[in-house]
């Protein structure tokens, strides 16, 4: 008797045994045949910040920016600077604020030189922009570019030109984060953490490139909206009637509660809040936004606009979550996309338990 409870006792260990190998093997099966890549879709109105997150990833994730692309900034950095001093002295005679005469004469002459060859960068035309920006005038309008259409960046690039201008000038990853380039078409950045690959698609925020976000949606696994909160006082570039907030929650709304959305992830970064908390100091909300009744303060005022999106969002089930964030800072974004890829993976291993 004992002898075949001994028997039944090993046959079910065995059997105890063979089982769990063979869940072992179905999981281990699962897991190399799932999905090991996830496609991020980066979205928001011109000027949100969206091509800086990129930037961001490229710095934490791809070793950084070659030689080829260093060079290509460097250009670039020079373009900006030229057009944001043509800018400014728009401004100057939009604003009423004349410069002196002599001014006038190096504005005309710096004007004419752009205007004949739009990509000239000589000694003539970094010894006009280094007087113009040295004239009150100018810095006066600097300090009103919330009225006009002016990166707040360009006065980092105004005060180093002289090293900008030295043939062997070398952009810094600052510098880098700092330059302005529209997004046009769709550019895409795949890297690797954790041995998964993340595929970044950046697709254009102005007006006429909107209308390609709809062939990137099918297979989205986490939308990223960027908003910029500085905007909530500035005019669109291609329509100087339109509040830039206000058009970018239409945006929102139109693109959140798409079917093609309605259970992915969705994270809202509410971006550029150093600038925000800038222009708090000369520009109440109130002025934009008169539905608005608390206090001008950062911490009022950004809750008022997180939850003026949130409340948008038609599916309450569905997973959300919202970033305060300044995207030139490499530390506060890297946390934040920890924070992201985190929780997606939290949510990914749940499945094989």
């Amino acid at each position: 008797m004992g002898n075949k409870n001994n028997n039944r006792k090993k046959k079910r260990q065995q059997e105890k045994k063979k089982n769990k190998t063979i869940n072992k093997q179905l999981v281990d099966e699962k897991k190399k045949n799932s999905k090991k890549e996830f496609k991020m879709l980066l979205l928001g109105t011109g000027d949100s910040g969206k091509s800086t997150f990129v930037k961001q990833m490229q710095i934490l994730y791809k070793g950084g920016f070659n030689t080829k692309i260093v060079h290509l900034y460097k250009n670039i950095i020079r373009i900006n600077l030229k057009q944001h001093m043509k800018s400014l002295l728009k401004a100057s005679t939009d604003l009423g604020i004349p410069l002196p005469k002599e001014s006038v004469k190096i504005q005309k002459k710096f004007l004419e030189l752009i205007k004949l060859d739009a990509v000239v960068w000589n000694d003539t035309i970094i010894d006009m922009i280094k007087k113009l920006w040295n004239e009150p005038q100018i810095k006066e309008c600097y300090k009103s570019r919330h009225l006009f259409q002016l990166p707040d960046s360009s006065a980092l690039f105004f005060e180093k030109i002289d090293e900008i201008a030295k043939e062997d000038y070398e952009p810094t990853q600052e510098d880098i984060l700092n330059c302005r380039i529209p997004t046009t078409g769709v550019k895409e950045l795949t890297f690797t953490v954790k041995n998964y690959i993340w595929n970044l698609v950046d697709v254009g925020g102005q007006r006429s490139e909107r209308r390609k976000w709809i062939h990137h949606f099918a297979d989205v696994d986490i939308l990223i909206f960027v908003i910029a909160l500085d905007s909530y006082s500035q005019k669109l570039f291609e329509e100087h009637s339109v509040n830039r907030m206000t058009e970018c929650i239409s945006v929102f709304e139109q693109t959140v509660n798409n079917e093609f959305f309605k259970k992915k992830r969705l994270v809202i970064l509410l971006n550029k809040i150093d600038l925000f908390k800038e222009k708090l100091k000369k520009v109440k909300i109130k002025e934009a936004f008169p539905d608005y009744e608390g206090e001008n303060d950062f911490e009022h005022t950004s809750e008022y606009f997180k939850n003026k999106f949130l409340d948008i969002v038609n599916h309450k089930k569905r997973s959300v979550s919202t970033h305060l964030t300044c995207g030139t800072d490499t530390i506060m974004i890297e946390k934040i996309f920890d924070d992201i890829r985190i929780s997606i993976m939290e949510k990914f291993i749940t499945t094989y338990l």
